[in-house]
């Protein structure tokens, strides 16, 4: 059995203040996220089996695998919407997430993107950009909010990175399907997390957005850990790393795409032969 990467005697808990940034970034051998032996039932049926799965800082991962294959509880696990019945799952080596709530989780640096967009679609895009930036949103402090000079600089950086500069003073429910996705990625951007899991980016997407979200993930590796659920392959190769293969709730192989794709087991199970 592999030893755990995370030194237990070294572990503090999450208490009252969360780890800097730097805290979390400075990790051994370069990994952000920790899930170790990770299983989650559902009456009698185990949706993850004993995974273990391990994220490195700044990297691009991707994660496939047939349906029903634990993909969607491994999201749910990451940021706290469901609890595993063993294991455990560390961000950074200080951060137990098995102890914190989902606004927590969120708090300390993990966003998740779901694969249908979601974004306040009557007010315009620079104002859904304003709502989600980290700030007092008490009712008093957002009534009488004025943004500062390195607020507006913030969202203008965003706007410039999701390729939505031009439309910034547009309604966000005008946006097209991929735009919104865009939109969405942004929104989680003004948050400043270090991880990034994003849920079916490209579904619903013209060829043109797909080729554009692409290159938008891309952009963001490196400065986030980017994970990205995804079914179809051809966008997987575009921008796969480091490709992981969930099956029957555990992980069935791992490595580059070229890899995965000729790999007999993987073709048995998902690709097809």
């Amino acid at each position: 059995m592999r030893e755990p990467l995370i030194n237990r005697d070294r572990v503090f808990e999450f208490l009252i203040e969360p780890p800097t940034r730097e805290e979390l970034v400075n990790t051994a051998g370069g990994v952000i996220l920790y899930l170790e032996d990770i299983t989650v039932s559902f009456d009698g049926f185990r949706a993850l089996n004993g995974l273990t799965l391990y994220i490195n800082t700044g990297e691009l991962r991707c994660i496939i695998g047939p349906n029903g294959a634990g993909k969607t509880t491994l999201m749910d696990v990451i940021t706290g919407k469901t609890r595993p019945d063993s294991g455990t799952a560390f961000f950074g080596q200080r951060v137990d997430l098995l102890r914190m709530s989902e606004p927590q989780i969120a708090s300390v640096g993990i966003g998740r993107k779901f694969q249908k967009p979601t974004v306040f679609e009557q007010h315009t895009i620079h104002t859904n950009l304003e709502l989600a930036m980290e700030a007092d949103k008490r009712v008093w402090p957002t009534l009488f909010h004025k943004l500062t000079g390195a607020q507006r600089d913030r969202i203008d950086e965003v706007l410039d990175l999701i390729g939505l500069k031009d439309l910034a003073r547009e309604r966000a429910g005008a946006l097209s399907h991929g735009q919104k996705q865009w939109l969405e990625i942004g929104i989680l951007l003004m948050q400043n997390p270090l991880l990034l899991l994003v849920d079916e980016p490209v579904a619903g997407m013209t060829q043109q957005e797909t080729e554009a979200t692409a290159a938008l993930l891309n952009r963001l590796a490196g400065d986030h850990s980017v994970v990205v659920v995804e079914h179809d392959m051809e966008f997987v190769r575009s921008i796969a790393r480091q490709v992981t293969v969930l099956h029957e709730g555990a992980v069935l192989a791992e490595g580059a795409f070229d890899d995965i794709q000729n790999n007999d087991r993987v073709r048995e199970v998902y690709l097809g032969s």
